[in-house]
């Protein structure tokens, strides 16, 4: 995989009057400072995509038009119930490339803000039954994204209750648990997950750099490198991981699974008798982009044996291994991830290079319906949901515009 980190870090300016609308591809890595300029001797030189590049652009404006047209009267889309929906649908607007934000549009803006602070909880969390960790991690990043003074209090309160979901089992601050350091789906929640886990890093990240901007006391922050510890408890990575689970053949090893001791992707029987966990596409992209948040360089060999398997099973035709389950998901993930590690061509095993961006949009671009919608065949983890997997469509394809 052709990637970079240089010696330049980008940076957010605050008090911006709209959040980073400079390419869009590279927003969340300017937002958390992880990406940083390639040396001219290791840029790839790509020849802009014009045509492409329109294609796209049409792509996201139908999918807004549609999230605006299926939004509810009270400003949530899919289910009041659960906040991150409408999170995902606002992270869609405010990602978006062109940043129209002009009347349906923002109306539509408007009131799904004004629904997600309806849903603040007295704990900070913003959710309303169940699920606070995955709402609220989601809530904030859409909240961030809005970069609107008067959402601070609504910022930190909420980083304030991520923080706290951080699990740490065993003797109070050793690291003497697979699953220390992870974040599941809410309070009293001691089985954290990587999906979880990503996006409470991804917010804390984001706010993280939100707060510094704006010269404010960070009250609360995750232990980063508990983080880490749990990361790394969910990667095919001997080395780093000691559970029995942990396969190092070439089809797992770099990858990674749900959680420790669970794949969504089932197991494999050695000859030998012994069982490993299979790794999996959209948890190794979540994954390397954990790894990023917390601050891995590229020569991490960690960092390095996830690129490698997402080299070696790159594809979207597919979530690797797990076929249509979660595909949308998996398009999301790896949107994020090779924007922000900054690939702009991935090198296969066979010595082929390709872009990426172009064959994800290709392929999004096919799979919108005529309304403007997207939604999976496959129902696992409500993917025939319209409005969340066009939320994560219209995310995947926002981060893929600008450096087309």
């Amino acid at each position: 995989m052709n990637v970079y980190f240089g010696s330049k870090r980008l940076r957010v300016p605050a008090g911006h009057g709209s959040f980073p609308l400079f390419a869009a591809a590279w927003l969340f890595a300017a937002s958390l400072n992880a990406a940083e300029q390639a040396p001219s001797s290791l840029k790839l030189q790509v020849t802009p995509n014009v045509s492409l590049r329109n294609e796209v652009k049409r792509a996201i404006t139908k999918g807004l038009e549609w999230l605006v047209r299926s939004q509810s009267k009270d400003g949530f889309w899919s289910s009041p119930d659960y906040p991150a929906m409408t999170g995902l649908g606002l992270c869609a607007f405010r990602l978006d490339p062109e940043a129209r934000g002009q009347g349906a549009e923002a109306d539509a803006v408007r009131k799904g803000y004004t629904f997600l602070l309806s849903c603040v909880q007295s704990n900070g969390g913003i959710y309303r039954k169940e699920l606070p960790s995955y709402n609220t991690s989601i809530a904030l990043t859409a909240l961030v994204l809005a970069n609107r003074p008067e959402y601070t209090p609504a910022i930190l309160n909420a980083r304030k209750f991520v923080a706290s979901l951080q699990v740490d089992l065993g003797q109070p601050g050793k690291l003497d648990s697979p699953f220390d350091g992870g974040i599941g789906y809410g309070s009293g929640d001691k089985q954290p997950d990587l999906s979880n886990t990503s996006f409470a890093l991804e917010a804390m990240a984001v706010s993280k750099n939100y707060v510094k901007d704006r010269n404010l006391t960070d009250e609360a922050d995750l232990n980063w490198q508990a983080a880490i510890h749990f990361i790394q408890s969910c990667q095919n990575l001997p080395a780093y991981n000691r559970e029995p689970w942990v396969s190092d053949d070439p089809t797992n090893r770099g990858g990674f699974i749900y959680a420790p001791g669970r794949s969504m992707a089932g197991e494999t029987n050695f000859a030998s008798g012994r069982v490993a966990l299979r790794s999996y596409g959209s948890m190794s992209y979540a994954g390397l982009l954990s790894y990023i948040y917390a601050d891995l360089k590229r020569d991490d060999p960690r960092v390095i044996a996830v690129v490698d398997w997402l080299k070696a099973n790159f594809t979207v035709e597919e979530n690797p291994a797990l076929g249509a389950q979660g595909l949308f998901y998996y398009y999301q993930m790896m949107a994020k991830a090779l924007s922000v590690y900054g690939a702009d061509a991935i090198e296969l095993p066979n010595g082929t290079s390709v872009r990426w961006r172009e064959q994800l949009a290709l392929k999004l671009i096919n799979l919108q319906r005529a309304d403007g919608s997207w939604a999976n065949d496959n129902g696992r983890w409500f993917e025939k949901d319209p409005a969340l997997v066009t939320a994560y469509s219209v995310i995947a394809l926002d981060l893929i515009y600008g450096k087309l």
